[in-house]
């Protein structure tokens, strides 16, 4: 039951304001999260590793009802090949009704499940063909003039520059030798080094919501107040706002103010999702800027000398408006899934990261020693909020590939509920070295002054933790005499990795046949 089901049937009977509190326990059991999801594939693929063909079905759980469950198996979809090119592809997303809670949006909207499972794919190919994993992905990145399974032809991709930049940031070649050394030297901790790239679609898959309103006003002391259609989170969204219209008037920014986010100022406005609120709001203020700078034209070329609170006190006694409305909507987008048609993505923000692990094989237990990301985000507005972004999603992401685990009855109740039951990333789980790089000299001129967005493309990026964990584990069971490719599902909490790291202990627990027994908990 949703929560706001019991305040909603409790006022017609009762004639007054109800409200229902709820502890995180209660929350828990009635809130949606992310939806999990399961992907059955097929490859193939040449002797070198080069793509050919892929079959990807995907399941999610969307709970008991629809929720945003159809936009968010479209993104899936859509991000199922990750960074790299397929020539052939068929993917089939299946939405599942379950006894579960509703699932609903959460960072990522689905792209990170399905790429994992293309990275799944990538992985095994590695093993079959006795390659580097990293290899494999390196030899079918995506290139500018490549087409996507959408059909949408790449233009200003930096796949490969990102990559060759966060290999050599990271000495990455040097520490897997020395990630190899170690693993011969101890039986009982084991290392692993993953190297694994992302590119992730930016513009809601629904076509209407790419819009956004603003309204500036300037004040006869010059001062400028701003509102827009975003929502401020912690993002940084106003600062980079402010900062926007400081260019487009050419203004200091301690004029400029932002009001909070109000429809009796902005209407109809979109949700701050989809990494797009930078993109469409801060266009929209451009385009409210524009006119306020063509109405001071006249004034500006009378007096050139003068300054901007001159400017703006003489529009004042000439009677020029001192405020406009803007808006923007993303210009050649649409995608028809019908005919496999359109532009699905106003562009694409691509990264790679390398992240080293240490596991503990007799606990399962597991630390990140070090992580590398190089980002491509255009020019950036403020790197000082991108990098911060950068490090926020990733850590993200480390809940969502090794620690946030959902525990199940079979009759749809929840366990792991409360924080006592459902661990979040704490500050020990911060990667001891943490570098994040901006790539340079990328400008991407389909969005505002050249940026790129930053709030979910680099969630994903995590899954080098989730890849290194499972490269540390196949070191384990080569010592223990087991080789070959071996299924490992997300999150890789301390059970699963100490349960993969097959030894005498582990092996006095077989798994029973399936039929046989009623389960205590369902993964999902």
């Amino acid at each position: 039951m949703q929560q706001s089901t019991l305040p909603f049937c409790s006022y017609p009977r009762l004639k007054r304001p109800v409200r229902a509190m709820f502890d995180r326990d209660e929350d828990m059991m009635t809130s949606g999260g992310r939806h999990p999801f399961y992907g059955k594939y097929k490859a193939a693929f040449d002797p070198d590793g080069k793509m050919l063909a892929l079959i990807v079905d995907l399941y999610a759980n969307a709970g008991y009802s629809m929720d945003l469950t159809t936009s968010l198996v479209d993104r899936a979809m859509f991000h199922v090949q990750n960074a790299c090119f397929v020539p052939n592809i068929t993917v089939r997303g299946h939405m599942c009704r379950t006894n579960t809670v509703s699932n609903t949006a959460f960072r990522g909207f689905g792209g990170p499940q399905g790429m994992l499972v293309g990275e799944a794919v990538y992985e095994q190919i590695s093993v079959v063909l006795g390659k580097p994993a990293e290899d494999i992905r390196r030899l079918n990145l995506f290139k500018t003039g490549l087409s996507t399974h959408y059909n949408q032809k790449l233009e200003y991709c930096t796949l490969t520059r990102c990559w060759d930049e966060c290999s050599e940031m990271s000495n990455f070649e040097e520490r897997k030798q020395q990630v190899d050394l170690f693993n011969r030297k101890n039986r009982w901790r084991k290392r692993g080094i993953a190297l694994v790239p992302t590119m992730f679609g930016v513009a809601f898959t629904s076509l209407f919501l790419n819009q956004a309103g603003a309204l500036v006003i300037v004040y006869r002391d010059g001062s400028v107040l701003i509102s827009h259609g975003g929502i401020e989170m912690g993002q940084g969204l106003h600062t980079k706002m402010i900062q926007v219209a400081s260019r487009a008037l050419d203004i200091p920014t301690d004029l400029i103010h932002v009001s909070e986010t109000s429809t009796d100022k902005v209407p109809n406005t979109s949700a701050t999702a989809a990494s797009a609120g930078s993109d469409l709001n801060g266009m929209a203020i451009i385009d409210a800027c524009n006119k306020i700078n063509e109405a001071l034209k006249p004034i500006k070329e009378s007096n050139p000398k003068g300054t901007w609170q001159d400017w703006v006190n003489t529009a004042y006694f000439s009677r020029v408006s001192l405020f406009a409305s803007g808006f923007y909507k993303t210009p050649d987008i649409g995608y028809n899934m019908a005919t496999n048609s359109g532009r699905a993505f106003n562009y694409h923000t691509y990264g790679v990261a390398v992240s080293e692990v240490e596991i503990d094989c007799l606990t399962g237990d597991h630390q990140v020693l070090r992580t590398d990301i190089v980002m491509d985000l255009g020019e950036s507005i403020n790197p000082a909020i991108d990098v911060g972004q950068v490090e926020g999603a990733f850590m993200q992401g480390l809940g969502m590939f090794t620690i946030e685990e959902l525990i199940w009855s079979p009759e749809g109740t929840l366990y792991s509920r409360g924080p006592g039951a459902y661990k979040i990333p704490g500050f020990a789980d911060i990667p001891i070295e943490f570098n994040v790089s901006l790539l340079k000299g990328a400008p991407n001129p389909r969005a505002v002054y050249s940026s790129k967005a930053v709030g979910e493309p680099p969630l994903f990026l995590a899954s080098t933790i989730f890849f290194a964990i499972k490269e540390a584990v196949k070191s384990a069971r080569k010592d223990a005499g087991i080789d070959g490719w071996f299924r490992f599902d997300s999150p890789a909490t301390s059970a699963r990795i100490r349960m993969a790291c097959i030894d005498d202990i582990t092996k006095k627990f077989p798994k029973p046949a399936e039929g046989t027994y009623k389960p205590w908990n369902i993964p999902l």
